[in-house]
């Protein structure tokens, strides 16, 4: 009896082993997996990163309307476009780093030192005057950093959830959402009482609190295996069919999403409408309800429903509204509160479909990278194209109904 209590306490022993090296190699198990307090602080963790970072950049239409009467008015509308461009171009573009970096060495230097570039940049903007400062300073240095702890909260996340996963990756979208609706209201109302300086240091200073929170919650389920850089990193995903048609459809809403964001603000401001806020009102529930949805009904078949909803939108209500009624509020409000609503699913379920194709979760990081910086080309190029179209007087959203159809 004693012999076999042994061998079971050694096979037990073992299995345990078995089981620690495959966490120390980056093995992906079932520990810890879609629930507990540990995965949750992460998508709160991973909630403050991308209310910062891509929330940031959601507010990136108050500053076009501000810029265009302001410090730039000098300068064209495709001008000053191209540095609001810039912000999510470079928040997606330096994926093909960062994903390596974090396959390799975990989210905590990218924490730190995102945090660091994202809130120096927001200062140098807060005292910028010409050009090429607010290039450097809100184009690239701000966003730089917003991309750091982008996709240290997504890449984290994707490791403590995977039948949960378009759930908590839309609840983690949702931080996105409302940080592109409390940093424009708080850079409108602060403006007139502190002036543009102070607004974005104060907004700096919102966002270095919560990217404390989120350096102390975000951290993977699964150790980093560092791995020598190969190209084979960046090429094999384009082997994978599923994974160059979901690229090459995110690629093509991506293109269009980032012209809405910009231009509605300044449209209606043109048409005497106050419609700051309606977008993104309602895209807080569009990001967590269709993750909810999608895992219980499939997240690719929740993806094309709202896509197709929200290019139903644009043609039904949209065009023939702006059309007829082109200083009617109420085209504006209905529209941008269904349209935030649909497009929402567009950014939170990226991540959740990416991951379901992805057949190495110890890899995700440079999947991610390959993936968003394919989006980075059409987020750079968007919104000076509907600027130039504009000029020939085929108006901006022309050109964003094409597209997202």
């Amino acid at each position: 009896m004693e012999a076999v209590k042994g061998l079971s306490e050694d096979t037990t022993e073992s299995k345990d082993t078995e089981r620690c090296n495959d966490a120390e190699c980056g093995q992906e198990t079932d520990n810890g997996l879609d629930g507990g307090f540990a995965a949750w602080s992460v998508v709160f963790g991973a909630w403050c990163c991308l209310f910062c970072a891509f929330g940031w950049v959601n507010a990136s239409g108050n500053f076009q309307e501000y810029y265009e009467t302001h410090q730039l008015r000098d300068y064209s509308s495709s001008s000053i476009s191209w540095i609001l461009s810039l912000e999510p171009s470079v928040l997606f573009a330096t994926g093909l780093v960062v994903g390596k970096v974090f396959d390799n060495y975990g989210p905590r230097w990218l924490l730190i030192t995102g945090t660091f570039l994202h809130v120096f940049g927001l200062m140098m903007t807060s005292i910028s005057s010409e050009y090429y400062q607010f290039v450097l300073a809100q184009g690239i240095c701000s966003p730089l950093g917003a991309s750091f702890v982008f996709y240290a909260g997504l890449s984290c996340t994707a490791t403590w959830f995977q039948e949960r996963r378009a759930l908590a990756f839309g609840i983690v979208a949702s931080g996105s959402s409302l940080g592109g609706i409390v940093f424009p209201i708080l850079f409108t109302r602060l403006l007139p009482t502190v002036g543009f300086g102070w607004s974005l240091r104060i907004s700096g200073f919102v966002i270095l609190a919560l990217l404390i929170i989120a350096n102390l919650m975000v951290r993977s389920r699964i150790k980093p295996v560092p791995r020598p850089f190969t190209i084979n990193d960046y090429t094999d995903p384009f082997s994978e069919p599923t994974f160059v048609l979901l690229m090459l459809s995110v690629t093509c809403g991506f293109f269009a999403m980032f012209i809405l964001i910009n231009y509605i603000v300044l449209e209606a401001v043109k048409n005497g409408i106050d419609a700051d806020f309606a977008y993104l009102l309602d895209s807080l529930p569009g990001r967590i309800l269709p993750g909810y949805y999608g895992d219980k009904l499939g997240r690719f078949n929740v993806m094309i429903a709202m896509c197709a909803f929200s290019a139903l939108i644009l043609l039904v209500m949209w065009l023939p509204g702006t059309l007829v009624a082109p200083r009617s509020a109420a085209v504006y409000v209905v529209t941008s509160l269904l349209y935030g609503f649909a497009s929402g699913a567009f950014v939170g379920m990226v991540p959740a479909l990416l991951g379901q194709i992805s057949p190495d979760i110890t890899k995700i990081g440079v999947r991610q990278g390959v993936l968003f910086t394919c989006i980075s080309v059409a987020t750079l190029t968007g919104s000076p194209i509907a600027s130039q179209s504009s000029v020939s007087n085929t108006g901006p959203f022309g050109v964003c109904r094409s597209l997202r159809v």
